[in-house]
Parts: C-alpha cells; structure tokens; sequence
C-alpha cells in the first residue's frame, strides 16, 4: 500500500485519538491495539517517514496514559521513579546527548586553553580563590578547598545554589534554547579550567577521583538541566505534525519532568560534597567507592534502564491494556 494511501485510510481515526482520547476501558484497548498495528506497518514499510514518527509519538502518548491511570501498589512516586522518568529520559535521549556534546566540547576547549594561558582560572574563580588553591598544592593538600567550612551549612549553601542554577538553564530554553546553550557551555569551561588547574599540577587523575564524588551526580543534574531546556525550547521552535502551542505544551511537561527527578541528585550531590569529598585525605577508599558508584548508578539509570525499558514497551503495554480492561 502506498503512504498517501495508507495515510488517507487511517488519518481520521488518529485524529480522533489524538483530539478525542477514548474515555472508556475497553475503547482504549481497542485504540490502543489499532494503533500498535499502524506503527509496524509504517515501521516496516515507512521506516524514515514522519508518518511513524507521528505514530510513535501517539502511541507514546497513549502507553503513558494507560500507565498514569493505572492503580500501583507502590504508589505513585514508585511510578514516577521506576517507570515514568525513565521513559521520558528515553524519549530525549538525542537531546540529552546533544547537552552532553555542548558540555563536554567547551570542557576540552577551556582545558587545553587554560593549559597555555594561567590567568583564565583567575577570571573563572577569582585571584583569592585561585591563589588558595595554588597555597594547598604547595602544602600538599590539594584539594583542602574542600575541607573548610561547616559540613551542614555547605552542604545547604550548595544545594540551594546548584538547583537555583538548574533552573535558569531551564526556564531560559524559552528563549529558542540560546540562554541555556550558553550557561551549559560556560558550566562546562568552567570544569575544564577547574580541571587543568590540577592537572598543570600533576593531580589530574586526583581530580576526577575526588572532586566526582559529588560532581558524578551534579554535573550530571547540570547537563540534564540543560537538555530540559533545550526540550522547552525546541518543542516551540518544531512542533511536527502538533500544534505550536500543544507541542510547547507537551515539551514544557517534559522538561518538568526532568527537573523534578534531578532534584534529589543535586541534593545527594550537596550532601557528599558537604560531608563526604572533605574525607578524601582520611578514607580514601570510601570517596572512591562513592565516586564508583555514582558512576555506574548514572549510566544504569538514565542510559541503560530507559533503553531495556522501552524495548519492553510493547510487551509491556499489552500487558498493561489487558490489566486495564
């Protein structure tokens, strides 16, 4: 069957569900049921075609709707945790890779031009700061910076600064995604002139093991922020096959999303910072473990986990429409 064909067959009833959402049970499983058949055909015989990126989308939007209403014993912020954020992560994969790219690219840059030029950590830090730092090295304790300061306090001072910062990356995605490319950028030159003050040093190894045992999950956080902005702004700028302004809608949703599942990262990123990254002299072995594990817990949760579940999806769909009705 030809596209167009295929297309002016079943345009109306994916209207239907798309304006009309089927309110009863058993309407929904039948929506449902039509709907999945759609996309394997479009996916077998339109594979790059817009026609199943609409489908997928609507599907998409029709599991989480069966899901949302379906009652969990655990609750329903075990839901959010366990099945509702990662599919979103999921679905922004390729944005969140395109944060990790900006961020990742102006650490190099700002690295290896701190490398020939000492005074860009000054107008990063500040003099006093940077001159601290340069006093610790001297007395052998390098990262001391960490070590001052009530373990409390710093861990709230930090906590309220990191996720007030997180949300200006967000919220200025409004403006077509400009504001957070740029704050995502500086955060990320901001780490790599950081980084290269202790590798210019001979600690640059050090580094990653001590100052990741709370930036693992804060830089982290930083980088999803940035792709929730990036979400809000581009699902204005190309809305598809959507309204603008339902598009916007959808995407604002998402971006929330994200913003409220990295919050205990910044939070558990504070702590250890506060309390934790401040023993590196002492037990070794405990920020190292820290630092381990928060790296494996990042990769399983927001790369390998979304991916296992959304190749269950359909699987786990039927299974759930049959529960549902």
């Amino acid at each position: 069957m030809r596209e167009a064909l295929f297309i002016k067959k079943n345009k109306d009833r994916w209207l239907k569900n798309q304006q009309e959402p089927p309110g009863s049970p058993d309407d929904l499983a039948r929506s449902f049921t039509q709907l999945v058949d759609d996309l394997a055909y479009a996916k077998t015989f339109y594979p790059t075609s817009k026609t199943t990126g609409y489908l997928n989308k609507q599907a998409s939007d029709m599991y989480l709707s069966i899901y949302q209403n379906r009652k969990e014993e655990s609750g329903r912020l075990s839901y959010f945790w366990k099945y509702e954020l990662p599919l979103v992560i999921r679905k922004h994969h390729k944005t969140i890779l395109f944060a990790l790219i900006v961020f990742v690219t102006f650490f190099l840059l700002a690295f290896f031009i701190a490398a020939r030029d000492h005074e860009i950590a000054n107008s990063f830090f500040g003099d006093n700061y940077v001159q601290k730092t340069m006093e610790n090295i001297a007395d052998g304790n390098p990262f001391g910076i960490y070590e001052t300061g009530n373990p409390v306090l710093s861990w709230l001072g930090i906590m309220i600064n990191n996720i007030r910062v997180a949300f200006l990356f967000f919220i200025s995605g409004i403006f077509c995604g400009i504001p957070t490319m740029y704050k995502l950028a500086e955060t990320g030159a901001m780490v790599g002139v950081f980084d290269q003050l202790f590798a210019s040093k001979g600690f640059g190894l050090q580094f990653w093991m001590v100052v990741f045992v709370h930036g693992t999950l804060e830089i982290t956080a930083i980088i999803l922020a940035g792709a929730a902005g990036f979400i809000l702004g581009k699902s204005f700028l190309f809305p598809g096959t959507r309204k603008r302004m339902e598009a916007f809608r959808d995407g604002a949703r998402d971006g929330v999303k994200i913003m409220i599942g990295i919050l205990p990262a910044f939070i558990i990123a504070a702590f250890f910072e506060g309390l934790f990254t401040r023993l590196y002299n002492n037990v070794s072995w405990f920020t190292t473990f820290l630092t381990t594990a928060s790296v494996l817990f990042v990769i399983w949760y927001f790369i390998i986990y979304p991916i296992q579940l959304a190749r269950k999806d359909r699987l786990i769909i039927k299974e759930g429409v049959k529960g549902h009705a």
